[in-house]
């Protein structure tokens, strides 16, 4: 069985299953933002538990047999115990930005893991092709496609050194003042951007847009999507700053149906992070920049 490469959303606007998907996504903010790890995990148990009376309540069957599947409506259990499985794995690690090779490897063993697990489990375990990565899923670009790049440029150099610099949360990464650590922040800022995309967009909102309106799904994603982003160090007022981007991202998601657009415009904007990084605890050495 084959599904869409993103997934058909649900058709109803106010539905029970919106309550256990927004206790699986609030869970976020109590991993990542307030740091307490026995309410995430309460949240989360909540969550699923009531996924399991909304499956019940509707007929839905947890583990349809192959026949059946082909017609029974996605199980809200099953698509937020994925959502979940994720966020438990990358709550395992502190999310505080570190260079050293060892913080390398973690972040690659519980990023990679919470991406790869659900994956694995509702290709091969549920059966139900519920994640895809549609790279080019909606052919070439178009012009306003490259005028938005173009635009995110734009917009991430005029705003970005204002938030770094005068907030001051650049101080939440690390002095890189050799051209190792420069070379260290670049990959790693750029390989956590194609993750944000990858579990934040083609899990977490794919997942979510099955069993809400796009806009519900969307506003969810978003806030485990913010949630990240904050431990990560975009704190003080970053979130005026993430919010908007998340839900940007999702909506351009389903607009081109292609994951390399969206990553393409989340390195953009990571490569002025990145610059922005460099220029703060280096002055003078990117003068490319008003602040």
């Amino acid at each position: 069985m084959k599904s869409p490469a993103v997934a058909t959303p649900a058709t109803a606007t106010w539905t029970w299953s919106l309550a256990p998907a927004l206790l699986v996504c609030l869970a976020a903010p109590a991993f990542f933002v307030l740091q307490i790890a026995w309410l995430g995990w309460m949240l989360l148990t909540a969550a699923l538990i009531g996924a399991w009376l909304v499956d019940r309540h509707h007929g839905v069957a947890i583990r349809p047999s192959r026949r059946a599947a082909e017609n029974s409506p996605p199980s809200l259990l099953r698509d937020l115990s994925l959502i979940a499985i994720g966020q438990l794995i990358v709550s395992a690690i502190p999310l505080h930005a570190e260079l050293d090779n060892l913080a390398f490897l973690r972040f690659t063993l519980a990023l990679g893991g919470a991406v790869l697990v659900p994956y694995v489990i509702s290709r091969f375990v549920y059966g139900d092709y519920a994640i895809r990565f549609p790279w080019r899923g909606g052919g070439r670009w178009s012009r306003v496609q490259w005028i938005w790049l173009v635009g995110v440029l734009a917009l991430g150099w005029l705003i970005l050194p204002f938030y770094f610099i005068t907030s001051g949360v650049y101080q939440n990464w690390p002095v890189v003042n050799t051209p190792d650590l420069i070379a260290r922040l670049f990959v790693g800022v750029g390989a956590v951007g194609i993750w944000d995309e990858l579990f934040f967009i083609c899990t977490v909102f794919v997942l979510l847009r099955r069993h809400a309106v796009t806009w519900q799904a969307n506003v969810l994603q978003t806030i485990v999507f913010v949630a990240f982003l904050w431990e990560l160090g975009y704190q003080a007022w970053g979130p005026a700053l993430t919010i908007p981007f998340a839900l940007i991202q999702g909506v351009v998601f389903l607009r081109t149906r292609s994951l390399a657009y969206v990553v393409t415009v989340h390195l953009l904007f990571d490569a002025v992070v990145f610059s922005v990084l460099v220029h703060a605890h280096n002055p003078g050495a990117l003068p490319i920049f008003l602040v």
